[in-house]
């Protein structure tokens, strides 16, 4: 139980990482643009302050976004994997438990003809000496 508790923990900080560090460039961009817009620079000064900030934040948005991406894909292996080991585990299982009830119901029919050959040769030691006592009388 506390094996599954530390792993759900875990995902939860993954996720409120992520968070954080989308909280955190969101903030950056927007405080820079704040102090590009109260420093004392010319228009074109301005401008291109502004689309240097805007290109960093582009920059760090897609770094963000594939270091993101490439966590969903490790959790994404992890899954198929973990999918495959309890799918091979289960058809084992199923085949497992069919070869069981399949050898329990030979065996039942087994034991029916062993039963029945038995109780159709008694039948027939049975009715043997009537027979014979039949043809004396």
């Amino acid at each position: 139980m506390s094996e599954n508790h530390g792993r759900g923990r875990g995902r939860r900080d993954d996720s409120g990482l992520g968070t954080q560090l989308t909280c955190f460039a969101i903030g950056a961009t927007v405080g820079a643009v704040v102090a590009l817009l109260f420093a004392p620079k010319s228009g074109r000064e301005l401008r291109e302050d502004l689309a240097d900030a805007t290109r960093k934040g582009v920059d760090r948005a897609r770094e963000t976004g594939s270091q993101l991406s490439a966590r969903a894909g490790e959790y994404y292996e992890t899954a198929t994997s973990r999918a495959g080991e309890l799918a091979a585990s289960a058809r084992d299982a199923v085949a497992s438990r069919g070869e069981r009830f399949t050898s329990a119901i030979e065996a039942g029919r087994e034991a029916y003809r062993e039963e029945k050959r038995r109780t159709e040769s008694s039948a027939l030691t049975d009715n043997l000496p009537r027979a014979l006592e039949g043809e004396q009388s």
